[in-house]
């Protein structure tokens, strides 16, 4: 992206949340086989927030590591800005602020970002991290606000200048970005970076088979509980 930045030379980042949500999740003691059978989330309340931030990481992580040698990812060193990851390409300069809402009803009005009908402060994040860094590099920064899998995902037009999407469209929306200006200097204060680590990846996929595999066998049972109970009352009505 830069004279000074060489896509073979930046280094792999352990991911952040993830590492923490494994670590938690590492004193997780063998279920069950009740706790098994009707389908306990294997994840520990302490590390649930950890886990559901691990899976917006990974799928932004893989967005990012299939970008073309003329993108560069880069993040702020110092963790207590929680700024948004740094893109630096031929079609602009954005930051990407990751949401995690899975199964959850997103709707996105011209100032506003509700999730399951509750406010939040996204927008005003994204917007505020996008001017204060335009006015550092000089160029403009769109901000983008990726939700991770959500139910539902209602865009009302003029979201005053921030992209919301689902998190499996960035890549799409990146490709599609046609160039806006050359080179942009790395900031201070941020470092390149590719995201990864096969070994956590590997770790936290199997994780989420087993939290899967939980959810359907809860679902399972309460389908089976309104069926006989839908059953029984059809029963009764028969026999009244």
């Amino acid at each position: 992206m830069t004279d000074t930045l060489a896509r073979g030379s930046l280094t792999t980042r352990t991911y952040s949340v993830v590492t923490e949500c494994l670590r938690i999740q590492s004193s997780a003691r063998r279920q069950s086989r009740l706790a098994w059978l009707f389908g306990q989330d294997p994840v520990l309340p302490d590390a649930r927030p950890w886990y559901r931030g691990a899976l917006g990481e990974l799928e932004v992580a893989r967005t990012l590591r299939a970008l073309g040698p003329e993108w560069t990812v880069l993040r702020c060193t110092d963790p207590a800005a929680e700024a948004p990851d740094l893109l630096l390409g031929p079609a602009g300069a954005y930051t990407v602020a990751v949401k995690n809402h899975s199964r959850q009803r997103v709707w996105v009005g011209p100032a506003e970002l509700l999730v399951n009908g509750h406010r939040t402060n996204h927008l005003q994040d994204a917007r505020h991290h996008a001017r204060r860094l335009s006015t550092q590099l000089g160029v403009i920064v769109t901000p983008i606000v990726a939700i991770v899998d959500p139910a539902t995902l209602a865009l009302k037009p003029g979201a005053d200048g921030v992209e919301v999407l689902a998190a499996s469209q960035l890549g799409r929306y990146l490709s599609r970005r046609k160039p806006r200006f050359g080179p942009v200097p790395v900031p201070a204060g941020w470092e390149a970076y590719v995201p990864g680590d096969a070994r956590v990846e590997g770790r936290i996929a199997r994780l989420k088979v087993e939290v899967d595999a939980a959810w359907r066998r809860r679902v399972g049972w309460i389908a089976l509980a309104v069926g006989i109970v839908t059953i029984l009352t059809f029963a009764a009505m028969l026999g009244a």
